[in-house]
């Protein structure tokens, strides 16, 4: 394990359930989720640039751009905020849509899954671990190491 692999998932442990609180009562438990591991996706490449000096405002400004997103995006399209689960995933420019495809088909493949079902398939882990045969606790174990996978590469 590499040490800025090692350095993200101490950092994820620090910090994640505590995001997760702070997503949920702002958001509701289905959005707090999904914008919590869109969130760490977008937070990698700045842990993986330097270090962060405050991580929980950049965290929570990461996760309030999202839902502000997420919601004029609903507006756009005419369908309401509601419960259901969100894709928050954006198409970048060309040159970082190759770089996300390469990251993601780098993966292995129980983390791949894991991720692709609940980035672009928009299933919950409860959801993905009922698909996989897993424990929720798994997939949520997964999705860290391919974030942090995700942000070794990044580095690179």
């Amino acid at each position: 394990m590499s040490d800025l692999t090692r350095q993200f998932n101490d950092f994820y442990g620090q910090y994640s359930a505590w995001l997760r609180r702070r997503l949920i009562s702002r958001y509701g438990h289905q959005e707090a989720e999904d914008l919590a591991q869109e969130t760490w996706l977008r937070f990698m490449p700045y842990h993986a640039n330097g270090g962060v000096l405050r991580p929980r405002a950049l965290l929570l400004t990461i996760a309030g751009n999202l839902a502000a997103d997420l919601g004029r995006r609903q507006k756009r399209s005419g369908v309401a905020m509601t419960a259901s689960h969100p894709n928050s995933f954006q198409a970048p420019l060309q040159a970082e849509e190759l770089t996300v495809k390469e990251l993601i088909i780098g993966l292995p493949r129980p983390l791949r899954d894991v991720f692709v079902l609940s980035r672009f398939g928009g299933l919950t882990n409860r959801q993905i671990a009922e698909q996989l045969g897993i424990s929720p606790k798994t997939v949520e174990w997964r999705m860290t190491k391919a974030l942090a996978h995700c942000a070794a590469q990044l580095k690179r």
